[in-house]
């Protein structure tokens, strides 16, 4: 009895191991819930690129923005299990939409099965050159003497650009106006043309700005600085002590996607941020991570339970 039991098990193992080793066997959509151009955009192309040398089929980008990311994330949410469709996820959808949103049409936790954490992603305190105000002194003591009339844009309600931002106002005292957009690509450019007045933009889609002037940077919101940007202080030691919130990016499936499928992918990213890719995501100012499925799953839970208490603090209204 014993002796058949191994033979099933072995054999079970057996064509698990061999599953794996055949995925994939025609092209992956690998979804990102926000318009091209993005630094989450940008990452999963690059991931992309990557994956389709080594496993020998391509992985494509399919851009699906809407409603903060929540229109691309439930559809990968409802999509066949088998590792052909994932998601290149944030904290947006992911993190802060459970209690931002009343009818979320899918449990982040429930729906989705957590691959791997790609990187950290800290936002840049940007202002339009029109702003007068170069520390982040100046910028809260500007904001305080002209409540209600600075605006700032975000990817949308419940983006860490959102989140970012309220936790400043929570923080500071000031009141400032939220302009939401579809993606942080949009709001870059009303940033620039000064449709609107400040953004907490993402480290990677800030730095050509910041450097060409176009917008001005003031400070980032990790607790060091960034090696992209590293003439830019931190929140931190901008006098905002312990202020740090970073999105971040990661690639998630559907829930019930194959255990194999999930430790073969985890094990393809984790060996390209070993190598190459961590020197590209430095410059584009991002953090490689990597881990293991397990530990993004607890990130997750983390995260989750960190942007609830933010919503409820600073009272944002649920949508």
């Amino acid at each position: 009895m014993l002796t058949r039991l191994g033979c099933v098990l072995a054999l079970i193992v057996a064509v698990s191991t061999a599953f794996a080793q055949t995925y994939p066997q025609r092209v992956v959509r690998v979804v990102v819930a926000y318009p091209p151009g993005g630094s989450i955009d940008v990452v999963a192309r690059l991931v992309d690129q990557r994956l389709a040398a080594t496993l020998g089929h391509q992985f494509i980008v399919d851009n699906r923005a809407g409603a903060a990311g929540n229109i691309g994330t439930d559809y990968v949410a409802k999509a066949v299990a088998d590792g052909y469709t994932l998601l290149m996820g944030s904290a947006a959808s992911i993190s802060s939409a459970p209690a931002v949103y009343v009818k979320l049409p899918y449990d982040p936790q429930r729906d989705l099965a957590p691959i791997v954490q790609v990187a950290n992603q800290p936002n840049v305190l940007t202002a339009h050159p029109s702003v007068p105000a170069r520390t982040l002194k100046e910028f809260i003591a500007i904001a305080r003497a002209n409540p209600g009339k600075f605006n700032y844009g975000s990817s949308g309600i419940g983006a860490s650009q959102h989140m970012t931002a309220e936790l400043f106002s929570m923080l500071t005292g000031v009141k400032i106006e939220h302009i939401p957009y579809k993606g942080g690509t949009p709001a870059m450019t009303d940033l620039i043309s000064g449709q609107i007045d400040f953004m907490f933009t993402p480290a990677p889609n800030a730095i050509a700005f910041v450097r060409s002037g176009k917008i001005r940077g003031i400070a980032v919101t990790s607790l060091r600085r960034s090696s992209a940007l590293p003439e830019l202080p931190t929140m931190d030691e901008s006098g905002l002590k312990g202020f740090e919130l970073l999105g971040w990016i990661g690639l998630l499936g559907p829930a019930g996607t194959p255990r194999e499928i999930v430790e073969r992918l985890n094990t393809e990213v984790n060996r390209m941020l070993a190598g190459d890719i961590r020197s590209k995501l430095t410059e584009l100012g991002l953090d490689a991570v990597g881990g293991t499925p397990e530990q993004f799953g607890a990130f997750i839970r983390q995260d989750i339970a960190k942007y609830a208490k933010i919503v409820k603090t600073a009272g944002i209204p649920p949508q």
